[in-house]
């Protein structure tokens, strides 16, 4: 294994985004490419926010996708010594300093800047302080140079250099003794090694304070690549109102894993013309410097699309699994009728979802269904009864009962009867499903079986006689 060491942080504070996804799954293929180690981190110091439900719904995301991480999931809240041994070093040092001011004070002073046309940041009163003040609260900030440049080489958005002068002295320690956000992501990548950030581009202002704090603790700076937004339709931050934005939504939606990642691969990075990626082909090709500098667009009938064709191309016995709780879902118990390998078979070409699949299966195992009434009036005609009973006999004594011994017997019955499929076939549909939109008359055949099969057709003949 190589000492590349890449990492997923995501906070415990709702469900796994669509966009931290795409983040993991971009961590986690050039881990894979390079040959390197996975690392997931759970960064739930917002203890108010943070809870087990979110760290459980994350890490169920991530399985579904097949996310498969090599260390952890670490917990920042369990390492809070270790934070605090981190500022002490640098307080000892001299790199970072006690800060008395109050939130007024700091208020106070924010408004008086902008009101002068300065840059509202913390004006360092408490920088070169000598002595302590042991009954007043403090918090603890990192003291950043005020002069140079601080740059570094993106590898997805290239040189990204600020003025030192633009940063203030960043708190790494609140009053009540927590670490700050910024101070634990560079301990944690630090110690843990991470040698690549793959990250969402809302955090570049970050970078230049983290670098800082990288060499004032004397640790090498990783290789930063920050990634484009995901955006609706309508050009804004992709959010509830767009639709769906929880991965797990989308795998209750009846969404496969395999169309996911498809689809969030691509939105931000290319390989040529190329639209369907196995795992593999992924794992083989995929580059961070080939991921865009624009925002993706989130197509929702693309990704429909990409659904339909992993449907397509699944093995029935694999999807068959996966709808079963769809099924029961509807009140239908999938070991009670045909074999369920056998009715997905019929659906796969029909079906963009599996809740399509499941919503089309249904009249499989519920031989009670009502017919669809303008297509009873148009193809359950008097004519029709004793042609759906002469086929109920035939089929009956059917020895291959086949799609092709079924596709045998019907083209032998319409040539001896002198008539067309089509003065058949309708009336054969509704018996068996109900209506006139389903799969192949011979798939169904074959799939509810000769008992059902039978039973269908002849209560389709007592309805028209009746």
């Amino acid at each position: 294994m190589s000492t590349v060491r890449l990492r997923f942080a995501p906070s415990p504070t709702g469900y796994l985004h669509v966009g931290g996804a795409r983040t993991a799954l971009f961590n986690w293929l050039l881990a894979r490419k390079q040959g390197g180690t996975f690392v997931l981190r759970i960064e739930d110091t917002d203890v108010a926010r943070s809870t087990q439900e979110s760290v459980d719904a994350i890490l169920q995301g991530m399985e579904w996708l097949g996310l498969d991480w090599d260390e952890g999931p670490f917990y920042q809240s369990e390492r809070f010594p270790v934070y605090k041994e981190f500022v002490e070093k640098l307080l000892a040092e001299g790199k970072a300093y006690k800060c008395y001011c109050t939130p007024e004070e700091l208020e106070e002073r924010r408004e008086l800047a902008m009101r002068e046309g300065r840059k509202p940041k913390y004006d360092g009163t408490c920088r070169n302080r000598t002595g302590e003040l042991p009954d007043r609260p403090y918090t603890v900030r990192f003291k950043a140079p005020y002069e140079g440049v601080t740059a570094f080489d993106d590898l997805i958005k290239g040189r990204i250099a600020f003025n030192n002068e633009e940063l203030d002295d960043l708190i790494i320690q609140r009053s009540d003794g927590t670490p700050t956000y910024n101070f634990v992501v560079v301990i944690d990548d630090a110690t843990m090694g991470i040698t690549t950030v793959i990250r969402g581009d809302d955090h570049v202002n970050n970078t230049p304070r983290q670098i800082l704090l990288y060499e004032a603790l004397g640790y090498p700076v990783p290789r930063f690549a920050h990634v484009p937004m995901i955006l609706g339709a309508d050009k804004t931050r992709l959010s509830k109102r767009h639709g769906a934005t929880s991965v797990m939504a989308y795998r209750d939606m009846g969404f496969l894993p395999e169309a996911m990642v498809n689809y969030l691969v691509r939105l931000g990075w290319s390989h040529g013309d190329e639209e369907i990626f196995s795992r593999d082909d992924l794992i083989e090709k995929f580059s961070i410097e080939a991921v865009g500098k624009s925002a993706g667009v989130f197509n929702p009938d693309k990704l429909l699309w990409l659904n339909h064709h992993y449907i397509k191309e699944s093995a029935p016995e694999r999807l068959a699994e996966l709808l079963v709780p769809f099924l029961k879902e509807r009140g239908v118990d999938p070991a009670a009728g045909p074999r369920l390998p056998l009715v997905v078979k019929t659906l796969q070409e029909r079906s963009r979802t599996m809740v399509e699949m499941a919503d089309g299966a249904i009249f499989y195992y519920k031989g009670d269904f009502a017919y669809e009434e303008q297509a009873a009036a148009k193809h359950f005609v008097p004519d029709a009864a004793p042609l759906l009973a002469a086929l109920a006999g035939k089929l009956e004594a059917l020895a291959d009962f086949s799609q092709t011994g079924i596709e045998a017997l019907f083209k032998e019955f319409i040539a001896y009867k002198g008539i067309k499929l089509g003065q058949v076939g309708p009336a054969v549909r509704v018996a068996l499903c109900g209506g006139t939109a389903s799969p192949g008359i011979y798939e169904v055949v074959e799939a509810l079986g000769r008992e059902e099969t039978v039973a269908r057709l002849r209560r389709a003949v007592a309805f028209i006689a009746g």
